[in-house]
């Protein structure tokens, strides 16, 4: 792995011009042939095999006018007036929506049950000629623009229902922008220059750019969820500049080690080039291990995400080291005075020895570092310390456990919504239960209740205390499928709800089904949690054969899967105290507290397992590689926080930046996304690198680093961040017994190879 990255950083660099057209030519490809070719978005919302799946594609086949999408356009008036005094104005709104395309038809807006009982609120029902999920966000808007002039007449007129929850743009915070100037600002701190910053930052515009190019491409080939391009570029964004500043870090350390330009880039794409391509992979099989649901909008996320990764792994290991040898000189400016200031650039006419020889005076030795002292402390008294942080991170996680899931529903978009506001006004004028409307769904060609047996079962379905109300059924032309619309009292995400659906689902035959969007949705969050334990082992027994085959250990890859637990558990607890509980609720801009995305725990467990591998290999690496020279577990694990600490550092307080910047976005998933990720991150870079991973290594000792012999010989190997030159010849080495390994001699690190 070690040579293929330093070949490929070679050539690069080599031929930059060459290098950069290349990226460019493909920028200019991808974007406009997504514009031109590229999907749309839509969110998959069916569980497969479910009750809800089966009911619909029922209607589909059989009675495709009952599944079609629906809009609820609602009219309002202040308190103390009647909407009926306004008949005029909203009948004319109500013409222009049904001239809006794919509007199949309008009820009347003063028909009986349509007008809340103080007259002040009514509504139309708006049937479209498509599924729910085929609505466009321009229909939405047409709908929009056709009740706008009944508002100069002061009535409140919204939108809403399911077909415009689904398919309506959510607008961006533009937050974004403000977690690429923080990291833009840490990156000059670290480096001290800002040509040395602009560059990881450019290369993550560039990997994000093409990655969502693609997945609009992608989305012309297979159904793409409308949270997939946020959730690649939140990704793509934070390990686009990570995996450009490890690369970036090496190359200054080799070139404060005396090292000329080209040696200095070249090993450092033979060492952390290589542990980006191992890190980067490991994000893709995390995110593609979310194919092991079986849903198809999660998968779409997962593939859509590892596209924006493998872009951002192409640009580190191409772009990269084309731009780092034109920058030459520019990119190694060493600070000195605690990095408080820069030293200016030499003249050209001063020669490479004096650049060299300033670059070994300013450089430090681990020794003289505040990580080499802190990692010798926590070393000596390991068992205080794991102790100490395993508590906090246990305590974190407690809220977790109380952790309840379901999915968003218009009532927790913002106010400043028109489906959010139809929402409220609905539940005002008519219950909570309006916005949770069920289909009770009867195959009449079955065995079970048949045409005359509706009645007795609508009455059942109405007897629940669940249930509000119960409308007329609705035959089909054959007659052999019936429909019954039916609204529970209580919200769409209510835990009720869920209890009312499972309680009505008890008592009707097995011909009979009950679907809706609120059913499947409730479908979704069981198959989510019924899945969630296998998806979990997959991604841990997975990460644990790819980490012991770098790492040739069986200790570091349990010791890290269990310290990702830690980490990610503690993530849990902080969004259900957020989201849930309502802590703090007012620092993030919420107003009220709602239950946790039902995706949200495979999606984050799948992300953060796969980006906390990347502090793993920098670290456990480096630490490797001091290991294998001097044979002192502790040392090594000193050396390697010493010259990690404060890159390690770096990165994580940019991932936080960024991921920060999206607790402003308007969708509660993305919301809880960026505040789960930034809470992991910070959890993973201070609690678990800097005080578990010493902690834990000092107690293990050489037997971190045990491989019993039988599988040692017997699987591939695979090294990263290990310093070789182009003439030198692989080599394998091997424990000479199932004891614990020998400490190895002053001798360079094997080099990489897979076999």
């Amino acid at each position: 792995m070690n040579r293929l990255t330093r070949r490929i950083g070679d050539a690069s660099a080599r031929r930059p011009w060459v290098t950069i057209a290349a990226w460019v030519a493909a920028l200019v490809l991808v974007l406009p042939l997504a514009g031109l070719v590229g999907g749309s978005f839509v969110d998959d919302l069916v569980a497969p095999g479910s009750q809800s799946e089966e009911a619909m594609e029922l209607l589909e086949e059989r009675f495709p006018e009952a599944s079609r999408g629906s809009a609820v356009t609602v009219f309002a008036v202040p308190a103390g007036e009647r909407i009926d005094r306004h008949r005029t104005a909203v009948e004319a709104a109500v013409g222009r929506v049904a001239e809006v395309e794919h509007v199949a038809t309008v009820t009347d807006p003063f028909a009986a049950g349509t007008v809340s009982p103080d007259g002040r609120i009514g509504y139309v029902q708006v049937t479209f000629d498509v599924p729910e999920m085929e609505v466009k966000p321009e229909q939405v808007d047409a709908l929009n623009d056709a009740i706008e002039p009944v508002r100069d007449d002061g009535v409140v007129a919204e939108i809403g229902g399911d077909a415009v929850f689904i398919n309506a743009e959510t607008p961006t915070s533009g937050a974004e922008a403000a977690g690429l100037l923080t990291a833009l600002v840490i990156l000059v701190v670290a480096f001290g220059t800002i040509v040395v910053a602009l560059v990881p930052i450019a290369l993550a515009l560039v990997a994000v750019a093409a990655g969502l190019g693609s997945i609009v491409l992608l989305a012309n080939a297979t159904d793409v969820s409308t949270a997939a391009p946020t959730i690649g570029a939140m990704i793509g964004l934070g390990v686009g500049i990570d995996y450009a500043l490890f690369i970036v870090a090496r190359c200054r350390e080799n070139r404060a080690a005396g090292q000329d330009n080209s040696t200095a880039l070249s090993n450092a794409m033979s060492s952390s080039g290589a542990a980006v391509l191992f890190a980067g992979g490991t994000v893709v099989v995390a995110m593609s291990a979310l194919a092991l649901t079986g849903l198809g909008f999660l998968t779409s996320i997962g593939l859509s995400t590892s596209l924006v990764v493998l872009f951002a792994v192409a640009t580190a290991l191409t772009l990269l080291p084309a731009l780092l040898s034109l920058l030459g000189d520019r990119i190694h400016k060493v600070r000195r005075h605690r990095g408080l200031r820069t030293r200016r650039a030499k003249k050209s006419k001063e020669s490479e020895e004096s650049k060299q020889s300033e670059n070994a005076e300013n450089h430090k030795s681990p020794e003289q570092t505040a990580w080499w002292r802190f990692a010798h402390r926590v070393s000596g008294r390991p068992w205080p310390y794991l102790l100490a942080g395993s508590a906090v991170l246990l305590a974190l996680a407690i809220p977790a456990l109380r952790m309840e899931t379901g999915f968003p529903d218009s009532g927790n978009d913002a106010t400043s919504t028109t489906h959010r506001r139809a929402y409220d006004l609905l539940a005002e004028g008519f219950g909570p239960g309006f916005n949770a409307p069920l289909l009770i769904v009867a195959d009449l060609s079955t065995p079970g209740v048949d045409a005359e047996g509706i009645p007795e079962l609508a009455r059942r379905v109405a007897d629940d205390p669940g249930i509000a109300s119960i409308g007329e059924p609705r035959f089909s032309t054959a007659g052999d499928t019936v429909v019954l619309p039916v609204l529970p009292t209580t919200a769409p995400a209510d835990a009720a709800t869920s209890a009312t659906l499972e309680r009505i689902r008890g008592i009707i035959p097995d011909n009979v089904a009950v679907s809706g969007l609120t059913a499947m949705t409730d479908d979704l969050t069981r198959q989510l949690a019924d899945t969630l334990p296998l998806f979990i082992a997959a991604i841990i027994v997975v990460s644990f054969l790819l980490l012991m085959l770098v790492f040739r250990s069986v200790a570091v890859p349990l010791k890290a899967a269990v310290m990702n637990l830690l980490s990610i558990g503690g993530a849990y607890g902080v969004v259900v105290a957020v989201f849930q509980w309502g802590w703090l609720g007012g620092l993030f801009n919420l107003h009220e507290t709602m239950p946790i995305v039902s995706p949200l725990p495979t999606i984050f467990f799948a992300v953060l397992f796969g980006l906390s591998m990347d502090y793993e290999v920098f670290l456990l690496s480096r630490v490797r590689e001091e290991y294998d020279a001097t044979g002192d577990p502790t040392e090594s694990v000193a050396r390697g926080m010493a010259v990690t600490g404060r890159l390690i550092t770096s990165a994580a307080l940019i991932m936080t930046a960024v991921f920060l910047s999206f607790v402003a976005n308007p969708s509660p998933l993305v919301k809880m996304m960026g505040l789960g990720l930034a809470t992991a991150i910070v959890l993973d870079a201070t609690i678990v690198r800097m005080v578990l991973v010493p902690a834990s290594m000092a107690l293990l000792g050489r037997a971190a680093w045990w491989l019993p012999r039988p599988l040692d010989r017997r699987l591939p190997r695979i090294t990263v961040e290990t310093m070789e030159s182009e003439e030198s010849e692989d080599t394998v080495e091997s424990n000479e017994s199932d004891d614990l390994p020998p400490p190895p001699g002053p001798t360079p690190a094997p080099t990489a190879r897979i076999s």
